[in-house]
């Protein structure tokens, strides 16, 4: 693995929740990062993300720095030919240029803005250390994808599965503000790669992009896609056709008890933070269907089997 952006980049999606599963059981790469270091750059916000993220570079034996861009280094330039004589004081170019020196591997977060559409889907941020690093980068969560944390859902549903075939639906809950669409892209993408039964159910004018879709069956009625499943993902996102907006807070899309009952005794989850009794109600997330901690502490484990994989190829 050259570098970590994206779902596709994995090869071999069951080698990669194997090789996860048995670090959690036992770490037995203390030492392959030894003299490597692991460099966080946070343009956003983040805990889960951010202290799994170290917590895995250091089971793996590397030094781990973190930086939260805005707060601690200089603001930085992204476009070509740009002039620079605003508050944008260093160009991405000799930035990634010299993080390569002082990084082994380079991690990024760095959220869309949700106005533009076109500039969001081009990545700019996330293509751009791809492109100017010279040592691999791993998509801490960017303007269209989460894959850390859609490769810890595919390790959770390993897990907890209790039987072979499963269904499994991703559905759209409500929320006072407009959220991007990374965590419910990377995992729809997920999905697709893992023999499941896979749905997505949200509200008209909440679908998501045809190209992350590519097929997968869309509901607009809750109820009729929860029937009958093993595992449910409660998630919001705000309008892709409509790009950024909120069109809808209707509390009968907040995953209940009563939603719960359509189920198949559902194991329930979502990334975190959640937004009790607007995204799942109190009564769902504290019951033994609720594996939301359960993913949290798998977040270190996507996160070392990534880096394992890195380090393997770096040697």
């Amino acid at each position: 693995m050259k570098h970590y952006t994206s779902v596709h980049d994995i090869e071999n999606l069951d080698e990669l929740i194997q090789e996860a599963i048995q670090l959690k059981n036992k770490n037995s790469a203390a030492n392959l990062g030894k003299g490597k270091t692991l460099g966080l750059l946070f343009f956003n916000s983040s805990l889960r993300t951010r202290l799994s993220t170290e917590k895995a570079g250091r089971l793996l034996g590397m030094e781990v720095l973190t930086m939260n861009v805005g707060a601690d280094g200089w603001a930085l330039e992204f476009e070509d030919g740009a002039i620079m004589n605003s508050d944008k004081a260093e160009h991405i170019k000799e930035a990634a240029a010299v993080l390569s020196q002082y990084c082994d591997v380079i991690g990024v977060r760095a959220f869309p803005g949700l106005k533009d559409k076109e500039k969001d889907e081009e990545e700019q941020v996330i293509n751009s250390f791809k492109k100017f690093a010279s040592v691999p980068v791993v998509n801490l969560e960017s303007s269209t994808g989460h894959p850390l944390q859609a490769l810890t859902d595919a390790i959770s549903i390993t897990e907890l599965k209790k039987k072979d075939k499963l269904k499994v639906v991703l559905s759209w809950a409500p929320h006072p503000k407009a959220l991007p669409q990374s965590v419910p892209n990377s995992f729809a993408e997920m999905m697709q790669k893992m023999d499941v039964e896979f749905c997505v159910t949200n509200p008209e004018g909440y679908d998501l992009s045809d190209r992350v879709l590519n097929g997968t069956k869309v509901y607009h009625n809750q109820d009729e896609a929860l029937k009958d499943a093993d595992f449910v993902y409660v998630k919001n996102w705000s309008s892709y056709e409509k790009y950024g907006e909120v069109l809808s807070k209707d509390p009968n899309w907040t995953f209940s008890k009563e939603k719960l009952a359509l189920t198949n005794d559902a194991k329930v989850m979502h990334c975190l933070p959640v937004r009790r009794n607007v995204i799942i109600t109190d009564d769902v997330l504290d019951s033994e269907n609720s594996a939301v901690i359960h993913q949290a502490n798998n977040r270190t484990y996507a996160a070392q089997a990534v880096l394992k994989q890195i380090l393997e190829e770096l040697d």
